[in-house]
C-alpha cells in the first residue's frame, strides 16, 4: 500500500475504534498491519517488524504457522461450532485429555471459557460455591500483591488495587493481600493467613512471575512453603498459569517447578498458540464432586456462548502438538539460555538495575528521574525508539521485558539484543532519559 492508503486506513480506524489500555486522545496513529510470518509482523509500508512479546505474551510458534492453519480450516469445513451443553465434540474431549495428562495428576476436570479473565472467575465462583455446597462460610480470597488476573470485575477484585482498578473500588469484593513470599517473611505470612483460615475460601497466584505488575519474579520454593501451609488450612488454591503456561518458564508449566500442586488451575494466551480466543479451567476431582448432586441448585451455573468452541480446540490441539516437539523444547532451553548470558551483560550497564529472567521471560528496569511504574514516561519513548528498529517491544513504563515466540532464531534474538544495548548506550551519557511524549498510552 501506498502512504496514502496508509494514512487513510490510520485514519478510519480513528474514527471507528477504541483500542485497550490507550488514551486516545493522545495516542499517535494505529499501525496497519497487513500480514504475519513467525516471528514476523508486516505492516502496509512492508516494513517488518520482529514480535518480542509475542503479541501480548500469545503467540508460541510465530504467526500464521502453515500446521495450526490447516488444522483449523479442515475444522471449519467439518464443525465451526455448537452449544456446550447438553452435547459434545472430538476436538473437546481430545484437548480435555491430553492437557490433563500434562497437568499435575490431581487435575482431572476442564472447564472451557473464552479467554483468562474468564478461566479466573470461572475458578472463584468454583471455589466460592464449593464452600457454599459443602454447608461452609468461607468467602473470604487471598491474593498476593501487585496481582493481576485480568480486567472482568471478579477478576479486577483479586487484581491489586491499583489506579487501574480506583474508578471501581466500592464495587469490588474484599480480598486479602499479602506480600509474595521469600525466606525473611514467610513465617510472618503464615501467621496473617492463620488468622483468617477459617473464613477463607481460597488463595489465587500468578506463579512465579506476576506479569501484568513488572514481570516482578519469585522464588519456587518459597512458594512451595506457603501452598503447603494453605493445603493444612484447608484454603482451595487457584493457580494462574495464563501467562506462565505453556513453556513461558522454561518448563511446560510454572506447576513443573513446585513440589506443591494447586486444586485449580487457568490457562488462556499460548493455549492456542496465539490463533483464537479461548480459556481454560481445569480442577480436582474434589472439587467437582461437590457439585454432584440430585440438588439441581448446586450447579455450577456459568458458561459462554462459545465455550468449547470447536475451531479454537483444534488450534490448541495443534499448538500443543507442536509445543511438545522436540525442536521446540529444544528453542525453548536455547531462549533460556541466551536471556541467561545477556542478563550477565545488561548486569554490567549503567543505566541498569534489577535484571530478572525466568525460563524465556527476561525483564529489567531502565534507571530514570521517576518510579519505576507503569505510568513512567520513559515507557513510550523506548517504544517508539524500538519501533522505529524493526523491534515491537511494550515496556511496561520503565519496565523492558522479551517473552518472544519460541520460533524466533538465536540470530534474531542477538539483533534484538544489540539493538536493546545500542539503545541503551545511546543513553548512557545523560543524566535523565528524555521524555518526548505528550503522556503515556
Amino acid at each position: 500500500m501506498n502512504t496514502l492508503i496508509q494514512s487513510l486506513l490510520a485514519e478510519r480506524d480513528k474514527n471507528v475504534n477504541w483500542h485497550p489500555y490507550t488514551q486516545m486522545k493522545t495516542a499517535g496513529d494505529a499501525i496497519p498491519i497487513v500480514r504475519g510470518k513467525g516471528v514476523y509482523l508486516f505492516d502496509d509500508e512492508g516494513k517488518k517488524y520482529i514480535d518480542a512479546v509475542s503479541s501480548w505474551w500469545v503467540t508460541l510458534h510465530g504467526h500464521a504457522h502453515p500446521y495450526i492453519a490447516e488444522r483449523v480450516y479442515q475444522q471449519l469445513t467439518t464443525l465451526e461450532q455448537v452449544i456446550f451443553a447438553g452435547f459434545t465434540h472430538e476436538p473437546a474431549v481430545q484437548l480435555s485429555e491430553n492437557l490433563l495428562n500434562l497437568l499435575p495428576k490431581n487435575q482431572k476436570k476442564v472447564f472451557y471459557s473464552d479467554n483468562g479473565s474468564t478461566a479466573v472467575e470461572a475458578a472463584l465462583k468454583m471455589c466460592i460455591q464449593y464452600a457454599y455446597n459443602s454447608g461452609k462460610e468461607k468467602t473470604k480470597i487471598l491474593a498476593f500483591k501487585n496481582a493481576y488476573h485480568g480486567d472482568t470485575f471478579g477478576a479486577m477484585s483479586v487484581s491489586g488495587r491499583s489506579v487501574w482498578t480506583k474508578p471501581f473500588g466500592s464495587m469490588l469484593f474484599e480480598v486479602v493481600f499479602i506480600d509474595t513470599p521469600n525466606a525473611e517473611n514467610l513465617e510472618s505470612l503464615k501467621i496473617q493467613i492463620s488468622e483468617i483460615a477459617e473464613e477463607t475460601a481460597c488463595f489465587i497466584y500468578e506463579p512465579l512471575v506476576q506479569g501484568a505488575a513488572g514481570m516482578l519474579m519469585y522464588e519456587a520454593e518459597h512458594l512451595d512453603e506457603l501452598m503447603k501451609f494453605c493445603r493444612s488450612k484447608e484454603i482451595l488454591m487457584i493457580q494462574d498459569e495464563v501467562f506462565t503456561g505453556f513453556g513461558r518458564t522454561g518448563k511446560l508449566f510454572a506447576a513443573n517447578h513446585l513440589a506443591e500442586i494447586p486444586d485449580i488451575m487457568c490457562f488462556s494466551k499460548g493455549l492456542t498458540g496465539g490463533t483464537m480466543p479461548m480459556g481454560i479451567t481445569t480442577c480436582s476431582q474434589e472439587i467437582f464432586n461437590a457439585f454432584l448432586s440430585d440438588d439441581k441448585y448446586k450447579t455450577l451455573f456459568h458458561g459462554h456462548s462459545f465455550t468449547a468452541n470447536p475451531l479454537a480446540c483444534t488450534a490448541a490441539l495443534a499448538s500443543m502438538e507442536l509445543l511438545l516437539q522436540e525442536e521446540t523444547l529444544a528453542a525453548i532451553d536455547r531462549i533460556s539460555r541466551q536471556h541467561s548470558d545477556f542478563t550477565d551483560i545488561l548486569e554490567q550497564h549503567p543505566n541498569v538495575e534489577n535484571v530478572r529472567q525466568t525460563g524465556t521471560i527476561l525483564a529489567f528496569e531502565l534507571k530514570t528521574d521517576q518510579h519505576t511504574s507503569y505510568f513512567n514516561e520513559v515507557g513510550k519513548v523506548l517504544y517508539d525508539e524500538f519501533l522505529q528498529r524493526g523491534i515491537i517491544m511494550r515496556p511496561l513504563g520503565n519496565v523492558m521485558y522479551l517473552v518472544p515466540p519460541y520460533c524466533i532464531t538465536a540470530e534474531e534474538l542477538d539483533f534484538t539484543y544489540r539493538n536493546i544495548l545500542e539503545v541503551l548506550d545511546t543513553f548512557k551519557n545523560q543524566v535523565h532519559f528524555p521524555i518526548h511524549a505528550a503522556g503515556q498510552e
